[in-house]
């Protein structure tokens, strides 16, 4: 019963488009375009604007990488918030990505991620290609964030999916 409970979860979050990938296990491909662009985006700032003005958003059922994200410049949440957190943790940010529980009425789907990622003292978030300065000192205020009122529960991971931090919302 544990099992299936447990595959019903990863098939749901599948469905919703979002999921977890494993960055540091990714192999960044040799594209000198690809390259260049990485690493003429050193700042969060500079990651959103480039997301805003080359990516457009379309649920789909599969995650893409950085890359691939790169080439299509089409792809949901979790694609935005990999290619958000891989750029800036290359920069040398400490990045985090949020994955999060709503009830199906709040959004299209059930669940979304976001990349976070630490400038000085602050935690400062990629809300899809948007790069938005928030200047929360922990999660749990980033979650109590306006953007994300009604969510049920939370899960933190750091660069590596390691869980570091989760939370329900009674």
């Amino acid at each position: 019963m544990k099992k299936l409970l447990i595959l019903l979860m990863i098939f749901t979050l599948f469905l919703s488009g979002c999921g977890l990938f494993n960055l540091d296990g990714w192999l960044v491909p040799d594209d000198e375009e690809f390259l260049a662009v990485v690493e003429s985006l050193d700042t969060p700032e500079k990651i959103g604007n480039y997301m805003l003005e080359n990516f457009e958003y379309k649920s789909n059922n599969f995650l893409l990488t950085p890359y691939q994200l790169y080439k299509s410049k089409v792809g949901n949440c979790d694609d935005f918030s990999n290619f958000a957190v891989f750029i800036a943790n290359h920069h040398g940010y400490e990045t985090n990505q949020i994955l999060i529980e709503f009830p199906l009425y709040i959004y299209n789907s059930q669940y979304h991620m976001i990349g976070v990622f630490k400038e000085g003292n602050y935690y400062n978030i990629f809300e899809n290609t948007l790069y938005i300065e928030c200047f929360c000192e922990n999660f749990k205020e980033i979650m109590n964030f306006y953007l994300y009122h009604g969510w049920l529960s939370y899960t933190v991971y750091d660069y590596n999916m390691n869980i570091i931090e989760q939370e329900t919302n009674n």
